[in-house]
């Protein structure tokens, strides 16, 4: 492992909780799909034909703190598939797999994903069946979650940190931060390390969206589906929109909810995410400044500036945090932008800077920090930072230093209350510009599918990680309805936050109706 000196950074995100069963062979279920694989000689037989059997989560949970979702009546299993689908006779990668059985009349099986990249699908199965609790959702569909290839539960996962840097906040990525200096040295370091945790260079390079997107087609056949009913939230669009485009006629029914803009690069899409997260800061310090002890003062004007004076002291002088840990820039910019994902967590957010000021302590805002990162009450962390960063370098173009440097300026720009005062220039790389492999991705992507049906996008007017008119690019690039829904919060359809999103995800998803063009709903 190598050594790293402090930097800073921002929390890291894109743009959003074992027992081995048995796989056994079954008859020929789905040979005609391998085409759309990219193979025509019958080599995915294996995986397309296996039976996914289900048994006790046991020994599924990636921190201690998810162990509440695996347990009864949740079912576990894991599906096999190819590490290298250019190479199915070659190495294996096996994903986990979560259902919750449908207590009704069966339609089939809903598929989800949290985000991030890096997110836990599994974990979202018990979220999302608590949010859709008062639908008929639950009723006719198996509710299926499942850790991508490298996350979580799957095998191999991306392992690129310990628990200890996470701890000291040197899990560095750079697919969101404003701060940092990095040096081309580091970044080789980086990718070198990153490939001895999981299991080598071609590990990394198999983690991009494309090959996950396969791996939901062998799990829609393991799962006996003949068509995919799927519901993406964040990142999820995006992987929504990427099987859509190799297996268009294998859709049922896609709820693509806070949409990453198929025609974006990732300059341009940081650029908007940084724009968000000062939008949704500037409102939470205008609702703040009606208090007299808003600790960002009365002058929502000025709440940035304030902010600045008690955070960027802490890149050389970090205060402490609990647990021996302390708070430094990254952690303390990183646990308020978690914060701003919901509206509803904004007074946490300001509670947690009145410790920094008040008090000089860490703690509240560290606590919203480790959260983004899941960290369980035993210290130990689950991999979706380091999921994060490998499934990004897969997808997204590299920059070079110059590129790199001029964007962190520019998000230094649009998004100042995140800005350390450091100078970019000659100071800036990719993180993945040592990364094995090219990046498969391509933009745009999703562009005139033909054969898919209808689809449901559902975009939030304030939703400060993925714009609003995002929603509106995916759902003409898909030739779907778009629902529009009032409010500030970052997804809403598997949070249970909105009957009236309930009823219509509901009515669509089971009787394939889509919303009015004109209907709106609100939080």
């Amino acid at each position: 492992m190598f050594h790293r000196r402090r930097l800073v950074r921002t929390s890291f995100a894109f743009a959003a909780v074992p027992m081995l069963i048995a796989l056994g062979a079954c008859g020929g279920q789905e040979s005609e799909a391998q085409s759309e694989a990219g193979t025509n000689d019958g080599a995915l037989d294996r995986f397309y034909n296996q039976e996914l059997e289900f048994g006790s989560c046991e020994g599924y949970a990636p921190t201690a703190t998810e162990e509440q979702y695996y347990v009864e009546p949740f079912e576990c299993g894991r599906l096999e598939v190819p590490l290298n689908y250019d190479e199915p006779d070659g190495e294996t990668a096996w994903i986990g797999v979560m259902r919750l059985a449908a207590k009704g009349e069966r339609i089939g099986s809903l598929v989800l994903n949290p985000g991030g990249p890096g997110g836990s699908g599994m974990t979202q199965a018990a979220v999302a069946s608590v949010g859709l609790k008062d639908t008929e959702v639950l009723q006719r569909f198996d509710m299926v979650g499942f850790d991508p290839r490298g996350v979580g539960a799957s095998t191999p996962a991306i392992d690129c940190f310990t628990d200890e840097e996470r701890d000291r906040g040197e899990d560095w990525v750079t697919s969101l931060g404003t701060a940092g200096e990095w040096t081309e040295d580091y970044t080789q370091e980086l990718a070198d390390t990153c490939a001895e945790g999981s299991g080598g260079e071609d590990v990394l390079a198999s983690v991009g969206s494309r090959n996950v997107a396969r791996d939901m087609d062998v799990l829609r056949a393991a799962l006996g589906e003949e068509k995919l009913t799927y519901a993406g939230q964040s990142y999820g669009t995006r992987l929504g929109a990427v099987y859509a485009e190799m297996f268009p006629e294998k859709v049922r029914a896609m709820v693509l909810d806070g949409a990453i803009d198929p025609t974006q690069s990732l300059a341009e899409r940081r650029l908007e995410l940084q724009v968000g997260f000062q939008r949704s800061f500037d409102l939470m310090a205008k609702s703040c400044a009606t208090s007299q002890d808003c600790p960002l003062g009365t002058d929502p004007g000025k709440a940035t500036e304030v902010f600045q004076d008690l955070v960027r002291p802490l890149i050389d002088e970090p205060v402490p945090a609990g647990e021996g840990r302390e708070l430094g820039f990254n952690q303390a910019t990183g646990g308020v932008t978690t914060g701003l994902y919901y509206s509803e967590q904004w007074p946490a957010i300001i509670d947690a800077i009145a410790q920094l000021k008040n008090e000089r302590r860490g703690d509240k805002l560290m606590a919203l920090s480790d959260s983004m990162g899941v960290r369980g009450a035993d210290g130990a962390w689950n991999n979706q930072t380091d999921a994060n960063l490998a499934i990004n370098c897969n997808d997204e173009q590299r920059r070079s230093p110059e590129e790199e440097a001029k964007l962190r300026t520019e998000l230094a720009e649009v998004s100042p209350f995140m800005d350390s005062g450091e100078d970019f220039e000659g100071a800036s790389r990719d993180a993945c510009e040592k990364w094995p492999g090219e990046p498969s991705l391509g933009f745009p992507y999703a562009q005139n599918v033909q054969g898919l049906p209808e689809t449901l996008v559902i975009s939030v007017t304030g939703d400060p990680v993925t714009p609003y008119d995002a929603g509106k690019t995916l759902a003409e690039s898909l030739g779907g309805t778009m629902l529009t829904v009032e409010g500030e919060r970052h997804t809403v359809a598997q949070a249970g936050t909105s009957p009236c999103v309930n009823d219509l995800v509901a009515e669509y998803l089971i009787n394939l109706k889509t919303p009015a063009e004109d209907q709106r709903c609100s939080l």
